[in-house]
Order: C-alpha cells, then sequence, then structure tokens
C-alpha cells in the first residue's frame, strides 16, 4: 500500500481509507482529559538535590516530565521552528527529491511510520535526520531552504548538551555516579523527526502517530505552542499535554527503561491531529551507540532477583523495533528474562 507526502497543499475534505482506523483503533478524543499534574522542572534551580529528586520522581512516576529555564538558547529554538515551517512549505516537487522509505537512510523525508509494512498509515510527514556527529551527516541534509544547515546543526548542538545535562540528573537519581548512564550508552547518536500533520478533515478516525514507546535512551520535544497534539498514557487513560511556554518534554526512551532495571518507565505516547490547523513538533532523540551493551547496573537488581531484561546491544534492539508495527506490543517485552 503506497502513502505519499500530504503535505503537498491539497486541502482534503474526506479522509482517504488508507488512513482509516479500524473502530477499536480510533483516539475516542472526547474520552480524552487535559492532564493538570505534568511535573515541570526548573533545571535553572540551585539546588542540586531537588532538581536530582524532581528528575527521579517523575521518571519513576509519569515517565516523562517537562523542563524549563534548560539552557537552550530563544534564538535557536526560534530559527529551527522557523527554518522547519519554511521546509514544508516548499513545493511539493521539491520535497519528493528527498522522500524515501528506507528506514535505514540516515536522512529522508517520509510519511506515516514505515509505509512498507503497516496496514493502516498515520497522518503524518517527517524529515529524518541523524545529527551526530554533525560533520559526518550534515553534507547530506536539504539545501533547500538556505539556511537550514546552519540553523538545525546550531540547534543539535544545544539539545545534545542538555541530553548529557538531563542524563548526569538520571544518573544521579538512580544512585549512581553521575557519568554512569552516559558511560553505559557509549558515544551516543542523535537523531531529528521534524514532524508536519496537516490539517485533518476526520481527526476521530486517525491518529498523527498512534500510541508507541520510543525505542532510544531519551527524547527532547519541542512541541509546537499554538496547537496541542501529544497525548500521554497514565493510569490506562490517555491524557493531554498541553504546550507550555519555553519548555522541552523529555520522555524517558526504552534504552533508560532496560538500564534502570524497569524503575523508570519508556512512557507511552501518541499524536492526535486537528482539523483547522497543521501542527509541527520537533523530537531529538539520544540514542546509546550501536554496539553499547545495555545492563542494569548492579546496585539496580532488586532483592538479589537478577536482571528484568536480558542484556542486549542497541543496534539489535533498533532492528528488532523496525521490523515490526509502531503500536504493536512493548518491544522491550522481547527482551525480558523469563521467570
Amino acid at each position: 500500500m503506497e502513502a505519499k507526502v500530504i503535505s503537498g497543499g491539497t486541502r482534503f475534505t474526506r479522509l482517504p481509507r488508507s488512513y482509516v482506523r479500524p473502530e477499536s483503533e480510533r483516539p475516542r478524543l472526547s474520552e480524552v482529559s487535559a492532564f493538570e499534574h505534568v511535573p515541570i522542572i526548573d533545571l535553572g534551580c540551585n539546588d542540586r538535590s531537588r532538581v536530582v529528586h524532581q528528575v527521579g520522581d517523575a521518571c519513576r512516576v509519569y515517565g516523562f516530565f517537562q523542563v524549563i529555564n534548560h539552557g537552550v538558547s530563544t534564538e535557536a529554538v526560534e530559527r529551527m521552528q522557523e527554518v522547519a515551517a519554511e521546509f514544508f512549505r516548499l513545493p511539493v516537487e521539491e520535497k519528493m527529491k528527498l522522500y524515501s522509505e528506507d528506514p535505514t537512510k540516515t536522512m529522508r523525508l517520509s510519511t506515516s511510520f514505515n509505509v512498507k509494512k503497516e496496514k493502516v498509515h498515520n497522518w503524518r510527514d517527517y524529515l529524518r535526520l541523524h545529527c551526530h556527529p554533525l560533520e559526518k551527516y550534515m553534507e547530506e541534509w536539504p539545501a533547500n531552504p538556505p539556511t537550514f544547515k546552519e540553523f538545525v546543526s546550531n540547534y543539535c548542538r544545544e539539545v545534545r548538551r542538555l541530553g548529557y545535562r538531563l542524563e548526569e540528573l538520571i544518573s544521579e537519581s538512580l544512585g549512581l555516579e553521575k557519568d554512569a548512564v552516559r558511560n553505559i550508552l557509549g558515544e551516543q547518536g542523535q537523531h531529528m523527526a521534524v514532524n508536519f500533520y496537516p490539517p485533518c478533515p476526520e481527526p476521530e478516525l486517525t491518529y498523527g502517530l498512534p500510541g508507541h514507546t520510543d525505542p532510544n535512551a531519551l527524547t527532547i520535544l519541542l512541541q509546537d505552542l499554538h496547537v496541542a497534539g501529544l497525548q500521554v498514557l497514565k493510569d490506562g487513560k490517555w491524557v493531554a499535554i498541553d504546550p507550555h511556554p519555553n519548555a522541552f518534554v523529555i520522555n524517558i526512551g526504552d534504552q533508560l527503561q532496560a538500564l534502570s532495571n524497569g524503575r523508570y518507565k519508556s512512557v507511552w505516547h501518541r499524536a492526535i491531529v486537528n482539523a483547522d490547523k497543521p501542527r509541527m513538533s520537533i523530537a531529538s532523540f539520544l540514542c546509546p551507540s550501536d554496539d553499547a551493551l545495555i545492563s542494569s547496573p548492579v546496585s539496580l537488581l532488586d532483592n538479589g532477583c537478577g536482571p528484568t531484561y536480558r542484556d542486549f546491544t542497541y543496534a539489535e534492539y533498533y532492528k528488532k523495533f523496525w521490523s515490526r508495527n509502531l503500536d504493536q506490543e512493548h518491544c522491550l517485552e522481547l527482551f525480558k528474562n523469563q521467570a
């Protein structure tokens, strides 16, 4: 089943059949409530032990949190948003030069999630970039808009620094040395998905992205400040995460759930779409090096019961993740030690 980019300027009046979810899998938007208690952590706070405690609580109870005073400059954020919007306004013929359905490509424009595998498509176009090391990948990035490489590379550098700060806080919150998590993850890769969700004629019948967890270690998400769309699963119910000014949403990925021996949760989340307005989100992913062995430190093994998950390399995990549909059972379940 073929899908091509949907950000070509055509305003659809009906949802094409290949995007319509079976009734049992639809988002049931009327049942979703706003989430009033999203943890918002001020990284500018001088009391480090307090911040470490807040991060630990958020990772354990929610699997995600928002950060403010995070050190990524307003200029870098605004330029990133500006050039991303400019890219998706390009003529469809220009964008299609970058189109690919091959998930192994380090730079591609694509649509949905995994067009070759999935039965129903998702109402999303996205530009996928590898971002580290920059000198290796920047050359293949889009040359149009002309400012793309400069603005995106500056943003990537600042976000990576934030990711390292967060990993130190997460490490300390687990009772480990502050560089323990980074040492396990190795020389981390960095990817970005610039997600564009055009207006959708029947948002109650489809998703931008269905419920899933992220296969990486840490996700740093820049939400669209004007159009909400992110929802997370809390206590068995989907709740909406409204954008907070000058904040990033941070969510724990599968690798940190495994590394923490299940103490911290890789949060299930999804993106819904809007009937009237386009929405953009920019997700940055920090990923272990391919040969990093994901294994819980001895101090996190509970009561001598041993590790919840078997040791595995990130390359092994990532290959398994991309071989499946996005909304299948949690990929991490396949790596559980048998009781």
